[in-house]
């Protein structure tokens, strides 16, 4: 990506008021600086950081896009760039001061992985460290990223990554920039074979994908070309979604075909007898609950809106704005769900999760979870599936659906809940999705979705009907 063309703050050199040149560091270099901060700092999404820190320094067209890539490729792509910039320093990696590891991150990207002259790249992460830190780290930074410079990506990771042959998942983690218990569970998932494929894939920023609500919009007002396997998204080639008029009024939104194959299987599973009131159990951020919605409006159903936390009710509400289909939203504990026993003739539970099939997206997501979370995590699911499943009367379904491949919170959870109860059985989701090539989940009858196969997020889902008499 080109350099930005806009110019930022300044202030003399050291040197004094005469002395010196004068720095000049760029708001789009700035912006992404702050959206590595904030991450680290406060835990925070990329993807939700992100728009505000554009907005702070008023950037739009190039400028945008080179902070977008700029921050979210630095995030992504940690795990190769800090053995490079510890094979380049003169001191432990611990020593080097947060805000200008920060700072070496994204010069270590510039130079790696965008089309950012080396001059460009070094000076300006040099001005960016002066400005913000001091002189004498800028030192640092200065000779740190004239040794990175001395070699392209494939040639560092050749010298900093360990021997594939002896050290495989090692080798997998520096090459390709995941933490090596995630390499392990996705080559779980998906085999030694594909495992490249798939890590790469994890690795590429998503193209942004829209989807027409229908009934209140259609593919034909969006633009882009239609996606393959949904038959409501189009794949943007580019340009700021928010200024499509049907997506500024709620018509239309930005959903990954993963997220929209969810809501369509759902609503697409064979149902006998009424067909009134859907659930969405963990509604939030509200993506597919509105596509749920629409659909539901244009068969005279309804759904309900369940989010555990108020200001992902407030989301969810905010995404159904203006939408018919809506039947109420509310703030509920899932496991634990006010509502009368089998009083839903369809239910989704998008289960939380790790996330790692959204790797594309959610680029800090990798460094954020540890493997102690899946335990945590997989008891939730079991509990929010059971719970669900008590609401779906009989001759009802349910979909369970996970943004992640990770066997434990797939085929684990879903054989748990059909050895444990009899009163389910586990129909065939893959009949639903017969138009979508290689997407056969660990369970007869499940599906998983894949970055590498299908360029969608990784989504797995399972069908469960309610046993009637």
């Amino acid at each position: 990506m080109a350099e930005p063309r806009s110019r930022g703050q300044q202030r003399p050199a050291a040197g004094g008021r005469g002395g010196g040149r004068r720095l000049e560091v760029d708001p789009a270099r700035l912006a992404a600086f702050d959206v590595l901060k904030t991450v680290r700092v406060d835990k925070a999404y990329t993807n939700l950081v992100l728009p505000a820190a554009i907005a702070h320094y008023k950037l739009s067209g190039r400028d945008a896009a080179f902070t977008t890539e700029l921050a979210s490729g630095t995030i992504r792509l940690r795990g190769t760039y800090d053995p490079v910039i510890a094979a380049c320093s003169d001191r432990p990696m611990t020593k080097i001061e947060a805000r200008v590891l920060d700072a070496l991150r994204l010069g270590t990207h510039q130079l790696l992985s965008m089309r950012v002259p080396a001059h460009a790249a070094i000076s300006t992460t040099v001005d960016l460290v002066h400005l913000r830190t001091g002189a004498a780290a800028a030192g640092f930074t200065n000779a740190v990223l004239r040794k990175v410079s001395e070699h392209d990506l494939d040639e560092w990771v050749s010298r900093v990554a360990p021997d594939p042959r002896t050290a495989p998942t090692r080798h997998a983690a520096v090459a390709y920039s995941h933490p090596e218990w995630v390499v392990e569970e996705l080559r779980n998932a998906v085999g030694g074979a594909e495992l490249p494929e798939l890590l790469a894939a994890d690795n590429v920023a998503p193209a942004v994908t829209l989807v027409a609500r229908p009934g209140r919009s259609t593919r034909e007002e969006l633009p882009g070309e239609p996606t393959p396997y949904s038959p409501y998204g189009v794949v943007m080639a580019g340009g700021d979604p928010g200024a499509i008029p049907a997506v500024r009024e709620q018509r239309a939104g930005v959903q990954d075909e993963g997220s929209q194959l969810v809501a369509t299987v759902l609503a697409d599973a064979p149902l006998a007898g009424p067909d009134r009131r859907w659930l969405d159990l963990c509604a939030g951020p509200g993506g597919k609950a509105a596509l749920l919605a629409a659909i539901a409006a244009g068969r005279g159903a309804s759904v309900v809106a369940s989010e555990l936390q108020r200001h992902r009710t407030g989301l969810v509400a905010r995404a159904l704005q203006g939408a018919d289909g809506v039947a109420g939203i509310v703030t509920a504990d899932g496991t634990r769900p006010p509502y009368r026993p089998g009083s839903f003739d369809r239910v989704l539970v998008d289960a939380p999760c790790t996330g790692l099939g959204a790797l594309r997206r959610r680029p800090e997501a990798r460094w954020a979870r540890k493997p102690d979370d899946l335990v945590t995590l997989v008891m939730l699911q079991r509990s929010l599936a059971n719970a669900a499943l008590d609401l779906v009367r009989p001759g009802g379904v349910l979909l369970y659906a996970t943004c992640s491949p990770v066997i434990s919170e797939t085929a684990m959870v879903v054989n748990v809940i059909a050895q444990a109860r009899t009163d389910v059985v586990l129909e065939d989701a893959s009949a639903l999705v017969s138009h979508i090539p290689d997407c056969a989940g660990p369970v007869p009858g499940t599906v998983q979705l894949w970055p590498h196969r299908h360029g969608t997020d990784a989504m797995f889902m399972a069908l469960f009907r309610r046993a009637e008499g």
